[in-house]
């Protein structure tokens, strides 16, 4: 079953498309990891599956039914992002995390009592109190993610939120990412420019160029059997072990 889908979406700026997605299915419960180049239209994709850009063609489908805009705040609060830069607020670690259940309607207790909990999870309650201005970057982005789980949200968009961290973290704070969203069941996309993580955590992986799709499919597939040249040597295979196959469209 399909959480969110897109069919023919277009992003227009000005004369030029930065985005052509033909079709597009995000499973529920599956971490799709979409990879490709600077300018590829990653972002853009990102703010598309959540509903924070309209396209200038084509439809959104949200477990099955269309999308209408301006789309409604209920249907909003279900989908969160993270991003690479932490975007904290300020006040402290345990305030930052609690901010999302608070507009939600959640008690200051409870609110507080899920907080912590998930600082928990990230290994950092240690730092519930402190100003989130003074973490450390992987103690601000443990925060951050702390943040966007806290309210359990059914779609987790993640936007290259371990690149500025150094090798060691970003695989560590990576396994303990994906061993959270496993256990949760949730829906993630995950957009990286890292193929060795894609490998590692996609369940299914987009390679995305120009705006357009140019594969879709598990990482065996995209990394044995690409689809096409570019994405053979993205994946970093010589150019002869692509199949001539055409683009993917992802159902």
């Amino acid at each position: 079953m399909s959480l969110i889908e897109l069919r023919d979406v277009r992003v227009e700026a000005g004369t030029r498309c930065i985005l052509d997605v033909v079709v597009l299915d995000v499973h529920a419960g599956e971490v799709l990891v979409v990879l490709g180049p600077t300018g590829a239209g990653k972002s853009t994709l990102l703010r598309i599956l959540g509903l924070l850009e309209r396209p200038a063609a084509g439809e959104v489908r949200w477990r099955g039914a269309p999308v209408h805009w301006p789309v409604p705040l209920g249907l909003r609060r279900r989908v969160t992002m993270a991003f690479q830069d932490p975007l904290l607020f300020s006040g402290t670690a345990a305030e930052n995390v609690e901010y999302g259940l608070r507009v939600r309607g959640v008690s200051k207790l409870d609110a507080r009592a899920q907080a912590m909990a998930m600082l928990r999870q990230l290994e950092v309650a240690a730092h519930a109190e402190q100003k989130a201005s003074t973490l450390s970057g992987g103690e601000a982005q443990r925060v951050a993610l702390a943040r966007a789980l806290v309210i359990r949200p059914e779609l987790l968009l993640l936007d290259e939120p371990l690149a500025s961290l150094d090798e060691p973290l970003r695989e560590e704070l990576g396994h303990e990412l994906l061993t959270l969203i496993k256990a949760t069941g949730l829906t993630s996309v995950l957009v990286t420019h890292d193929r060795t993580a894609a490998r590692t955590m996609a369940d299914r992986i987009a390679i995305l160029d120009g705006g357009r799709l140019r594969q879709v499919g598990t990482p065996e597939e995209i990394f044995s059997r690409p689809a096409d040249d570019f994405v053979a040597r993205f994946v970093g295979r010589t150019a002869s072990a692509a199949l001539r196959s055409p683009p993917a469209r992802s159902g």
